[in-house]
């Protein structure tokens, strides 16, 4: 059971909470070996075809292979010959997610979501009154099983670094627990390709450095992982240390939506780099669709191997409110970064100036810019 304890030596400079980050198997592709039993065992690829396009997400039993994510889909097939290619269907994807949403709410209010498929969850103090987290993601994965057939990985710990770490430590369909008194234990043995937030380009960068693991970077003091990885450094002094009191941050009523990603694998391709956009902007949308607010600026965010960091935006006369107008922009402040001359490792798409759809009447409406 994991339960937080008051007093535990060499925790007491962290925030302690109770974080479950719960995130799908798989999640397309299992979507769709559900809704199609003669798939089931198969190795599926959600997007692109055998002669173009790029892989949207991958069966486990293509990731088998080699294939993943981002990959264009003639290397995906070269790999494996007998790979199957499904188009996506992302309202099926958000129905799931909202299925899954409904169960996490039965536990707490306080739901960051990620993605369609992953979310961070504070159950400290929960709805149910249950004293271990562990039983509450215990619980939520028998939940999604019993409601939607699929199966979610969980971890748990009092932070969100160290659950998002958890939760893929043990997948497919698992859960794992990294109690207060373990978290700076469990970082030194944990190497730094497998840190989240930390790419190919960088651990190889750290490899150079002979940083392999925790306890190496433990070993370097913050003005030094900052002069050589900028703002970033400071970053990873913390997490070397399993320091990390960012806290969960709901969905409220704000003035700016967006949804990024940190990729484990630096992107460099223009495929790569617009399948790692669509799921942002299915994101994005489907927080506009439930909420009835549209932004008038698109923001896209673009975070370099090397930690630099750009934007690029465009603002409409008024709220657009057409989902194809709003990825025909975003792909467009995407290519003006393109060719890419170094890796990316973070995208993310926005949009700011939010008004609500019952605010609006009357108003003409324009996507001029």
């Amino acid at each position: 059971m994991f339960r937080i304890q008051n007093g535990l030596k060499g925790v007491l400079h962290h925030i302690l909470r109770k974080i479950i980050h719960i995130d799908m198997d798989a999640f397309y592709a299992s979507v769709e070996q559900r809704d199609n039993p003669e798939l089931r065992g198969k190795p599926v690829a959600v997007g692109g075809s055998r002669e173009r396009g790029v892989v949207a997400a991958a069966s486990y039993e293509a990731r088998k292979f080699g294939v993943r994510s981002a990959m264009p889909s003639v290397i995906a097939a070269r790999k494996c010959p007998n790979l199957i290619f499904v188009r996506p269907r992302f309202e099926s994807y958000k129905a799931v997610s909202q299925q899954i949403r409904e169960i996490f709410a039965e536990y707490t209010p306080l739901i960051e979501p990620l993605s369609l498929d992953e979310a961070y969850l504070d159950v400290t103090e929960n709805l149910k009154g249950i004293a271990s987290a562990t039983e509450i993601a215990k619980e939520i994965k028998i939940k999604i099983k019993e409601r939607t057939q699929l199966t979610a990985s969980a971890g748990v710990s009092y932070n969100k670094f160290l659950a998002k770490i958890a939760s893929d430590y043990n997948k497919p369909d698992g859960l794992f627990v990294i109690k207060p008194n373990q978290g700076e234990k469990f970082m030194e043995d944990l190497e730094v390709y497998r840190f989240h937030g930390i790419g190919k380009v960088t651990a190889d960068k750290m490899n150079k450095m002979l940083i392999f693991n925790g306890l190496d970077l433990r070993q370097k003091d913050e003005a030094f992982l900052r002069k050589h990885f900028g703002k970033a450094g400071s970053y990873y002094y913390n997490i070397a240390r399993a320091i990390d009191n960012r806290p969960v941050n709901p969905d409220r009523i704000r003035k700016s939506v967006g949804s990024e990603n940190t990729f484990n694998t630096d992107l460099e391709t223009r495929a790569e780099l617009e399948a790692g956009l669509s799921p942002l902007i299915e994101d994005v949308w489907r927080y506009c669709d439930r909420t009835h607010a549209y932004g008038r600026t698109i923001n896209l965010k673009v975070k370099y191997s090397d930690f630099q960091q750009i934007t690029r935006s465009k603002t409409a006369l008024s709220a657009v409110m057409d989902k194809a107008f709003f990825e025909k922009i975003s792909f467009e402040l995407l290519s003006q970064i393109q060719p890419v001359e170094k890796g990316v490792r973070l995208l993310g798409i926005s949009l700011s100036n939010l008004e609500f759809a019952d605010e609006m009447e009357g108003k003409q409406l324009t996507i001029n810019f």
